[in-house]
């Protein structure tokens, strides 16, 4: 715990960033030697004058106000020389000193992680593409690694839950800081699933600048990298070259000629050698030999499953009022003898005041009298198991029947 707080203090230093911070570690070896140089001794580092004042302020009490939020809101820390540190970050030009996380330690080394960008202001048929890429990759043992903003990013995140495999979100800000505000729940949806990855402290704010240095990370943990819609400049195009760059894979999706959203996605292809896909397939055939225990089910899901999972709420009719729907009909019917080991106390409480129509998160907190967060993290796991559909408006109603 005590070095955890040099940690802190270097990457919190203002106008030092990642490659201040990974020169001075570089110098120092550990941030506790750094803690204790002396002017003299910030002298001869590649630093602005700025940075070099900030490293005589040798206050630990924003580091011990961060070891508190982590604490406080069951935030996991991983530093640049602790071990289980991905190797493919350190791999990096500037890898980032310490990773807030919040949900699983993934061992990304041993993963088969394909990242899934594009366009926040993305066509409808894209945003599909991307949560039918999300799903099938998922669905075939890919960990799908994404953003959470909204368009492609928040589109193929939601995809991977569908598709029943962990997901995670590299932001661009404090994992407690949920941006935007529209995919609050899906932030508390992948924590459940996966995990929030952020090298910002708890409560930072998402800054336009802070998306281009969060996007090394994006990429840097996968294989590889599918572009989903983009233009010709902007963040997609920028996660793209952080991937090239760093040796990554790059996918594109082809789209036609006459659309605006083509622009970005075909000049990958065309001059940057992208490789054409048109399904998940396509992506992990590549990875199979390395990952066998991973993508040993590779195969399409069918069409039925395909339509059945991606029928459910899109992201602009998210506000959308909710209708009542029917009961199920065919539902399969759980013996009282086997719910104790199949569900847990609150899944079984979701799945009796789900039973009779669909209802929203809150609507479940308030009959169930479950905190909201057990609440998101059982409804997840429900999905997964296919025990709970999910309706318009983000509803759920119960796919199963308990008997009485």
């Amino acid at each position: 715990m005590a070095e955890l707080k040099y940690w802190l203090w270097l990457t919190t230093r203002r106008g030092l960033g990642p490659a201040g911070a990974l020169a001075v570690l570089d110098h120092f070896s550990t941030p506790e030697r750094a803690f204790y140089g002396e002017r003299e001794d910030f002298e001869s580092l590649p630093l602005t004058p700025f940075a070099r004042d900030a490293l005589l302020d040798k206050s630990l009490d924003q580091a011990d106000r961060i070891l508190g939020d982590c604490d406080r809101l069951g935030l996991r820390l991983m530093t640049l020389q602790d071990a289980g540190y991905p190797q493919r970050l350190r791999q990096l030009a500037v890898p980032p000193a310490v990773l807030y996380v919040k949900g699983k330690l993934f061992r990304f080394d041993e993963e088969a992680a394909i990242g899934v960008v594009g366009m926040r202001k993305s066509s409808q048929v894209s945003q599909v593409r991307a949560e039918r890429f999300g799903m099938e990759l998922a669905a075939n043992g890919a960990l799908v690694v994404s953003g959470m903003a909204e368009g492609i990013d928040c589109c193929a995140v939601r995809g991977a839950l569908k598709g029943g495999g962990p997901v995670v979100s590299v932001v661009a800000g404090g994992v407690d800081v949920k941006f935007p505000y529209e995919n609050r729940y899906l932030y508390d949806d992948v924590a459940a699933a996966g995990a929030l990855i952020s090298e910002y402290p708890p409560g930072t704010p998402h800054k336009g600048e802070h998306f281009p240095v969060r996007n090394r990370i994006l990429s840097g943990l996968c294989l590889g990298v599918l572009a989903v819609e983009c233009k010709p400049v902007g963040g997609t195009m920028l996660t793209v070259n952080h991937a090239l760059e760093q040796g990554r894979e790059v996918y594109a999706v082809p789209v036609g000629l006459n659309e605006e959203c083509a622009r970005g996605t075909n000049q990958l292809i065309r001059d940057f050698k992208a490789k054409l896909v048109e399904n998940a397939e396509d992506i992990l055939r590549d990875y199979v030999d390395r990952f066998p225990a991973k993508l040993s089910r590779l195969a399409p899901l069918p069409q039925s499953v395909v339509s059945a999972r991606l029928s459910g709420d899109k992201p602009d009719r998210a506000a959308a009022p909710a209708p009542k729907a029917p009961e199920p009909s065919g539902r399969e019917l759980v013996p009282k003898g086997q719910q104790k080991s199949r569900f847990t106390d609150d899944e079984l409480a979701i799945l009796a005041a789900s039973a009779k129509a669909p209802v929203s998160a809150d609507e479940l907190v308030e009959r169930t009298q479950i905190p909201a967060k057990r609440v998101l993290s059982a409804l997840t796991m429900l999905q997964v198991q296919g025990a709970v559909e999910e309706r318009p408006g983000r509803r759920f109603i119960a796919a199963v029947e308990l008997e009485s």
